[in-house]
């Protein structure tokens, strides 16, 4: 599996997409409907109707790349609510996704901020 660097940010397009579509079609969609630029440092995830298939759209910085995954018995769980508009994932929930775990029941600690010990 490609490994993509931690500080990345990860968009996940809610509604599934037509899978006919390729890199002109889903950076339309990147700009369009998510209102971000496909030119950004990102990875833009799209899921088609039956969630057994991923696309990944990125930029490299020399051209775009699309990235595939079939699955071949099983399903994405595909985030259908989410608190935000728009679905942004870290990294850790992104690996979390790829290995079929639902990102919206795992959910770390919350971090603390401190700035007195007493």
């Amino acid at each position: 599996m490609i490994q993509w660097r931690e500080d990345v940010e990860v968009y996940l397009h809610r509604e599934p997409v037509d899978f006919r579509k390729a890199i002109n079609g889903l950076s339309v969609i990147v700009q369009d409907d998510m209102a971000l630029s496909p030119f950004s440092r990102a990875l833009f995830v799209f899921c088609n109707k039956k969630r057994n298939q991923l696309k990944v759209l990125y930029w490299d910085e020399t051209g775009f790349a699309l990235w595939q995954k079939r699955l071949e018995r099983d399903k994405f769980k595909w985030p259908r609510r989410w608190p935000e508009d728009l679905v942004v994932l870290d990294h850790e929930q992104w690996q979390w996704l790829l290995r079929g775990f639902d990102i919206t029941q795992l959910k770390p600690h919350k971090a603390l901020f401190y700035r007195d010990v007493c």
